[in-house]
């Protein structure tokens, strides 16, 4: 079970903002509401699929300098076998 621990002099509000906010990063929320009623397969399909769209997205959004070299350099390669 997750929790958080309430600092000294620290608003209950802010305490179960983070709770929320730790939860919703880790999905637990989200899968709570998903298992709440019946999934059909389809609509299984449908969300996975859009999971790993989004997931695929925020895989591409960043590069280290060693995945662009790497890209570079298959790049170039691929030019020279073209030519």
């Amino acid at each position: 079970m997750r929790g958080v621990t309430i600092n000294k002099g620290e608003p209950v509000d802010r305490a179960l903002k983070r709770l929320k906010s730790l939860l919703d990063n880790e999905g637990i929320l989200e899968e709570m509401r998903r298992r709440r009623a019946f999934e059909t397969p389809v609509l299984r399909a449908k969300r996975k699929c859009r999971t790993a769209s989004k997931r695929n997205r925020q895989r591409f959004r960043y590069t280290s300098p060693t995945q662009d070299a790497a890209a570079a350099a298959a790049k170039a390669a691929r030019i020279a076998a073209e030519a």
